[in-house]
């Protein structure tokens, strides 16, 4: 399976009561089908995962299966604390036709399973009593967690762990795994200010949350790399950089669903506790997003 190019992790469209807007992840999926985008991630941390219902994720699931165009490679958000409700997830996403699952460091627990052998286990396992491959995805920022290098280098030796999203933004590392993982496992990033520099270190594609808002840049960015344009790639990574940091680093989720709102997209609401920008705030994703296009 070739996880080459550019994923969005799908934002979860929500009315003003905060239940789900099917209809408007439809219209979302519509127009990412138009694009080069390589696939969908459905329940990442972007669709705001740990604040939906088992429920609520099979209905996210169904519903982008059903409108996503048949090129498109579909990953499930799927990671929990326990191995046992992971696999359980990563399964009857399967069963739903989704070909991988992407699976978050387990990390509330910190002082037992922050160590790279407690890490190990736990992908071992989940790997081991799952039916679709495995996406290893490490978010040091925000889990308190970052699964070394070594130890997803490691892991790459399982048959059911083809890939990382490495969502730290650290070029080394990243340069570490591509270098000593074994010849088939790819190493995907997280990080869209440090887009460029990631490809040019030997990353094959990324999981971005900017993708939801520009879809075009993220694809203009992956393309220039691809044809060896460099100055190009360059170029547009200098104008997209501040854009992706407002609505990924400074304003998080509710930043990012306002962009979505500006670039023809529906963001909406995010769900409680998280709040949408406030007016400063919004002034300043407007201002960084006048040139960034969906």
């Amino acid at each position: 399976m070739k996880l080459d190019g550019i994923f969005p992790p799908i934002a979860t469209p929500f009315d003003h009561n905060g239940d789900l807007y099917l209809a408007k992840l439809k219209h979302n999926v519509e127009k990412w089908n138009r694009t080069k985008l390589a696939g969908y991630v459905v329940c990442g941390s972007t669709g705001e995962s740990v604040m939906l219902t088992r429920e609520e994720k099979v209905k996210l699931w169904e519903t982008v299966k059903e409108g996503a165009a048949p090129n498109k490679l579909l990953i499930a958000g799927t990671g929990m604390e326990s191995v046992r409700e992971t696999a359980e997830l990563t399964n009857l996403a399967a069963a739903l036709g989704y070909q991988a699952a992407m699976v978050r460091t387990p990390h509330y627990y910190k002082n037992l399973i922050s160590s790279g052998e407690a890490q190990a286990l736990y992908y071992r396992a989940v790997a081991d009593r799952s039916k679709i491959p495995l996406i290893i995805y490490n978010w040091p920022q925000v889990t308190g967690v970052d699964i070394p290098a070594r130890t997803v280098v490691e892991l790459a030796g399982h048959p059911n762990i083809i890939a990382v999203k490495e969502s730290s933004g650290n070029i080394e590392k990243t340069m570490y795994m591509v270098n000593h993982a074994p010849p088939g496992f790819q190493v995907l990033v997280g990080s869209a200010p440090t887009l460029w520099p990631s490809l040019m270190v030997g990353a094959v594609g990324a999981i971005l949350a900017f993708a939801n808002a520009a879809p075009y840049t993220c694809i203009s960015i992956y393309e220039a790399f691809r044809t060896r344009e460099d100055k190009a790639a360059v170029d547009l990574q200098k104008r997209a950089t501040p854009a992706a940091v407002a609505v990924t680093v400074k304003y998080g989720i509710p930043g990012l669903k306002y962009a979505m709102d500006l670039n023809g997209y529906y963001g909406g609401p995010p769900r409680l506790p998280l709040v949408p920008p406030g007016v400063e705030a919004k002034r300043e994703i407007e201002e960084a997003f006048r040139e960034i296009k969906g």
